[in-house]
């Protein structure tokens, strides 16, 4: 019947792959007629169940992004055409073809490397050239496939020399020769110098007439010896030649001498082939971190000095993670036009296709189906814990995890997806002694489960439940899957031993033997739980990743992004995949997905306004976020650092608060001088309108508000609420769009006697807050998840026109972009929506029950104030401010544990 089934997939597909955008009945249609040859011959579930794998493949859709080009650019590519030799790039279409990337997009992908070439130099233009761009993706969203098309189409065009700069570890850079090797070299590099020959792989298959020279194999970095086996002259190279290159400052140091020698062998300076950088990651490590006019970190400056070796040259980052690049780190506007690796030229925003599983459906879509919190980790292993750290036990979390990584693999299985790979990743260490001992612990678990499975999986329902395992995996089954996957109970455990079997732990860092050889797997699957640190979070791809334990302390925009290996694709599986986490994680996650939201809107914005990309890169310094971020980066040239940040179209709050006594008397006397000035403005809180979430003021004066903020003692560690620059910016505003102010006394509709409270004159019911994990005697966190506004308030003050205008822009976005719910899901709107519509301010103060980790106690002898702001859009020239950062709190508070710089010893 699997014959018969992969024999009907065969004869459907090429029809179906036809048609522009094929519907469901157009699909079911063919798969009908298909049924009744005698070798396509499946029954109804089967025929339904490849009706579905193929309208997830062939219903995909995908938009070209945002583009901004600098002023000066002359288009070249369209003219050139019509004399390319498309060769390279149309044995990297079929391949793409042949793994079954639907026909819309490939032609998005298409367009989108044909708009990303023409942006570079025609490298037959004479002279010396130096082009710098960017591509902004998403993690895990095909970035690699996107410039291993676009090498093709460089090297069609005519660049001679490509440089991959992939990721720091050998692991990642081994990976990403391999996906080079079968997307453009068309051989195994592995085979280059050997007695085994050599071996045609991936687009070689199509045509190996003229495969480019490698100086990189896929199990062997650059090195000047090997690469006398690379090719000649490198200006007068008949195919191209491709380095995929460690982003590591002694690889760096060696490929830079090799090339200085090879041209002091010629009587030259310079090299005159075109040369193409692809650094991908280009966040990580290459961003010059070093502080002082003129000081340049070893990785920075290597990339800088390997430009400079060619007359003619092409640099470009790909990123997924804006934040921490290479345009924000500059100290004045001045040094970032300089000679550093901004991407002056060009910046492209790449959007994902309609399949992608990323942040926003993880965290703001769909947080409550996919995330789990972990609350039982701290006796066995803390967030925060030494290298010499003895794992005895495992959290109950983690073997929950493990158990639902098994019910989901027998869940494909029933589906029919027996030869695709499985991988359930834990990253809960930074240490790779720590991470060995997870991964024996693990090992030792899963085979307790293996045994169990093979006595008693096979008895019936029944009999099996009285085995205390078997009954764990029906209780996962039961809350997990039971009512998501359409799969009954009797199937999952008929298939759990062919599921839990073939399962291997495996340590993936810097000194294992371990390894994730997917391609060595391609016909029966690799089914695998992957235990590393620093390894697993930036670039490693793991393939049928469905069960995530992610157990880590950094909260560095960046390496919270990167570490988000659960991103990506899940076809026929996406119902399956869940993330164990700590909800402060997942709390500092949906904040970064909102953010980098808010940057890709800024990006379409200044496309549509003809913005160049040192006016974006502008746009960004200033982003609220670059608070941290920036103190991040330079934490090291000061105790303080002083940060423009324009606060138009942002939305702040006071998540961490005083927990001195004195000062939260202060801060609730604040708001009691607040309700007091309204009234004497003629704005009488007992006249206040009652709205959903509270008590509001509408077109109040922006005078109490002022005085408020100056009176609120505010904690250095929540950034953006120092009083001073807040007061500074409005100040400038409030003769113009700050005058007036909407004031929204946050509260709840019911209460009881512990929520009551009348410190403004008049009954409200407080709202009910916890006190977060990372509370000390010193310092108050607002819920784990560090937010005090509930969703939903900055729509508060607004008509129900403004509201549904709001709407219906995000909606029509959402379309556009091919991400609106065609299941009639109710779409998850976002507050910074609100804010595209809001003619005035909104202060949202809050009198907050707070109680400590969730209990409810009876002793609560004042509220303690907190308060949010919303900040409208400008129509004028935005203005910025400037804040104080104190690098001693950041350091102490937001230090990147996965600095591989600093962490000697580490997973690296």
């Amino acid at each position: 019947m699997n014959e018969n089934y992969e024999n009907l997939r065969t004869a459907v597909e090429p029809f179906i792959a036809k048609s522009a955008m094929p519907t469901p009945d157009t699909i079911r249609s063919w798969i009908s007629q298909f049924r009744q040859v005698p070798d396509c011959q499946v029954d109804d579930a089967g025929a339904e169940r490849l009706a579905r794998e193929l309208e997830a493949q062939h219903g995909v859709s995908m938009k070209i992004g945002s583009v901004l080009i600098d002023k000066e650019w002359t288009p070249w590519l369209e003219s050139e055409k019509p004399m390319m030799d498309r060769f390279y790039w149309m044995r990297y279409r079929r391949l793409l073809v042949e793994k079954r990337f639907s026909g819309q997009v490939l032609a998005t992908l298409d367009s989108v490397t044909d708009r990303i070439l023409g942006l570079m130099e025609n490298p037959k233009k004479d002279g010396v050239w130096d082009r710098r761009g960017m591509v902004v993706g998403h993690v895990q969203s095909g970035k690699t496939a996107n410039y291993t098309g676009l090498i093709c189409k460089a090297a069609d065009a005519g660049y001679k020399l490509i440089i991959v700069i992939a990721g720091i570890h050998n692991n990642l850079r081994n990976q990403t020769q391999l996906r080079i090797d079968e997307g453009f070299v068309g051989r195994d590099s592995a085979r280059l110098g050997s007695s085994r020959g050599d071996r045609i792989i991936g687009v070689g298959r199509y045509d190996s007439s003229r495969h480019p020279w490698t100086f990189t194999t896929s199990v062997r970095d650059f090195n000047s010896t090997g690469a006398g086996q690379g090719g000649g002259n490198l200006d007068s190279l008949s195919v191209p030649a491709v380095f995929v290159i460690k982003k590591n400052s002694s690889t760096l140091r060696i490929l830079l001498e090799w090339l200085e020698g090879y041209n002091r062998r010629r009587g030259a300076k310079t090299i005159s082939a075109p040369m193409l950088v692809i650094d991908d990651e280009a966040d990580n490590a290459s961003i010059n971190i070093k502080h002082g006019k003129g000081a340049v970190s070893n990785i920075n400056g290597q990339i800088r000095s390997l430009l400079k070796l060619f007359d003619r040259s092409c640099y470009i980052g790909y990123t997924a993670t804006p934040f921490a690049n290479i345009f924000i780190d500059p100290d004045s506007a001045d040094e970032m036009r300089g000679a550093d690796l901004f991407p002056r030229n060009f910046i492209v925003s790449l959007d994902p296709p309609s399949n992608y599983f990323g942040a926003n459906r993880v965290f703001l879509e769909h947080p409550k189906q996919i995330i789990r919190h972990i609350e039982d980790h701290e006796e066995v292993l803390p967030l925060k814990h030494p290298r010499d750290t003895a794992i005895t036990t495992l959290p109950d979390s983690l073997v929950r995890a493990i158990r639902a990584f098994i019910v989901a693999r027998a869940i494909r299985l029933v589906r029919g997806q027996r030869s695709a790979h499985n991988s359930m990743l834990v990253n809960a260490s930074r240490f790779t002694d720590v991470q060995q001992q997870l991964r024996n612990e693990i090992h030792d678990r899963l085979e307790a489960m293996k045994a169990s499975i093979s006595v008693n999986g096979a008895q019936s329902e029944r009999e099996a439940l009285r085995d205390p395992e078997i009954r764990a995996f029906h209780e996962v089954w039961r809350e997990e899957y039971s009512l998501t996957s359409e799969t009954e109970w009797s199937d999952v455990q008929a298939a759990l031993h062919e599921s839990a079997a073939p399962v291997n732990v495996v340590e993936v860092n810097s000194r294992s033997a371990g390894n994730l050889a997917y391609a060595d797997h391609e016909n029966t699957g690799l089914n695998v739980i992957a235990v590393g640190g620093f390894s697993l979070s930036r670039g490693l791809t793991l393939e049928g990743l469905i069960v995530s334990y992610f157990l880590r302390n950094s909260m560095m925009y960046d390496t919270l992004m990167q570490m988000g290996r659960w991103f990506g694709y899940r076809p026929g599986y996406d119902d399956l995949c869940r993330v164990w986490m700590p909800e402060e994680a997942e709390g500092w996650y949906a904040h970064v997905a909102e953010s980098i939201d808010e940057l890709r809107d800024e990006l379409r914005r200044m496309e549509a306004a003809n913005a160049t990309p040192e006016q974006f890169g502008l746009k960004v310094r200033s982003h609220p976020d670059t608070l941290l971020v920036t103190a991040k980066n330079k934490m090291g040239s000061s105790e303080r650092l002083v940060v423009s940040i324009g606060l138009a179209n942002s939305f702040v709050e006071t998540a961490i608060l005083l927990r001195d006594e004195d000062k939260l008397k202060l801060n609730l006397a604040a708001a009691k001088n607040l309700a007091g000035n309204l009234q004497k403005e003629g704005f009488p809180l007992t006249a206040a309108a009652t709205v959903t979430g509270g008590r509001l003021l509408a077109g109040a004066p922006v005078g109490p508000v002022l005085q408020f903020l100056g009176e609120f003692q505010n904690h250095e560690g929540a950034l953006l609420t120092d009083g001073d620059p807040i007061q500074r910016y409005i100040t400038k505003r409030a003769d113009d769009e700050l005058k007036t102010w909407d004031i929204l006394f946050a509260a709840v509709e019911r209460g009881d006697e512990d929520t009551e409270d009348h410190s403004l004159g008049i009954k409200l019911f407080r709202q009910r807050r916890t006190a977060g994990k990372q509370s000390t005697k010193k310092t108050l966190h607002i819920t784990n998840k560090q937010r005090v506004a509930s969703r939903g308030v900055e729509a508060t003050g607004l008509t129900s026109t403004e509201i549904s205008q709001a709407r219906e822009d995000y909606r029509e976005k959402l379309e556009e972009d091919g991400k609106l719910p065609a299941d009639g899901t109710p779409i998850n709107f976002p507050d910074r929506i609100y804010r595209a519509v809001r003619s005035r301010p909104l202060l949202v103060v809050h009198l907050l029950r707070v109680d400590p980790e969730g209990e409810k106690v009876a002793d609560d002898p004042q509220p303690v104030v907190a308060y949010s702001i919303s900040f409208p859009t400008t129509a004028n020239e935005e203005d910025t401010v400037e804040y104080v950062v104190n690098t001693t709190w950041i350091r102490e508070h937001f230090r990147d544990e996965g600095d591989e710089e600093e962490m000697a010893g580490d997973d690296q």
